[in-house]
């Protein structure tokens, strides 16, 4: 039998490119998928490894690509790491490289584009819900999976240690999340959607512009800001959550990472919920 066509590599290797300018921050996140052809028939054919480069590696190449090369846009990235590819491994005869992005949306806070709050490009789906009845109705408005973003002023810190827990505090790290909100009328507003674009730029204004100790904390401060800004809202629900991005060790390459090269990762993900509402 003849093997006529083979290659492999690794696919869906999530890289957070982050560049540190001040307080001006500027986000590349992509999603790769990296495949090599050449010789590696007897891998194939003789259970023969000693020409193949481990997908594990792949990944790692990705990655400190990522750390030396913050700036590029995505075809020059993937240009450069094709190129470690071919310039390495003398079996390779091609690489193919194959990424989405991530797009995220520098977010304006009283018109003024901020500069390390961002919202997802193409962003979540508005939401109503209305439950009526004889004796009245219950009407609720919404968002549901709207992602933002904030790459700075941010921690989670002090809580529980034990035997069980291996995350460290920290006291700057990004924060972003896919928020499902739904908030309740006790009164109808002089401008449905005025009203739910105000909610939701006080919502991201919130969250952007204070540091935030958890998004429990982000959270409730969030929900309360709504509650004084609208007053036909009588309560806000919240499912946030965790996008979580995990700073990517670059040791073994002779690398530091201050900051700059993450792992994007939600699965699993930390899920945290919250009604606030109005005293009675």
């Amino acid at each position: 039998m003849a093997l006529t066509a083979s290659r492999y590599g690794k696919g869906r290797v999530r890289v957070m490119r982050l560049i540190r300018d001040g307080d001006h921050h500027t986000p590349r996140e992509l999603t790769l998928t990296v495949l090599m052809q050449g010789r590696f028939d007897a891998a194939w054919t003789e259970g023969d490894n000693r020409a193949c480069v481990a997908t594990d590696s792949v990944k790692n190449i990705v990655n400190v690509t990522a750390a030396q090369n913050l700036a590029l846009d995505k075809e020059a990235f993937v240009a450069a790491v094709a190129r470690v590819f071919l310039e390495t491994y003398a079996q390779i005869e091609a690489v193919t490289i194959e990424a989405t992005e991530t797009r995220w949306l520098r977010h304006a806070i009283a018109g003024v584009p901020h500069g390390h709050t961002f919202t997802l490009d193409g962003n979540g789906v508005g939401y109503v819900s209305l439950a009526a009845s004889r004796d009245g109705s219950v009407l609720r408005s919404g968002l549901r999976g709207f992602t933002f973003m904030k790459t700075t002023q941010s921690g989670w810190a002090d809580f529980v240690d034990d035997r069980y827990r291996t995350l460290p505090d920290t006291t700057d790290r990004i924060a972003a999340t896919s928020m499902d909100a739904t908030w309740t009328w006790s009164g109808a507003p002089a401008d449905y959607a005025d009203t739910n674009a105000r909610i939701l730029a006080t919502l991201i204004a919130v969250f952007g512009t204070t540091y935030s100790y958890g998004v429990q904390d982000s959270m409730y401060r969030m929900g309360e800001a709504v509650l004084a800004d609208v007053p036909e809202v009588s309560e806000i629900a919240f499912a946030m959550p965790n996008k979580h991005y995990i700073p990517l060790n670059l040791q073994p390459f002779g690398l530091d990472n201050p900051g700059t090269v993450f792992l994007p990762t939600d699965e699993p993900h930390g899920q945290i919920e919250a009604t606030i509402a109005r005293l009675a």
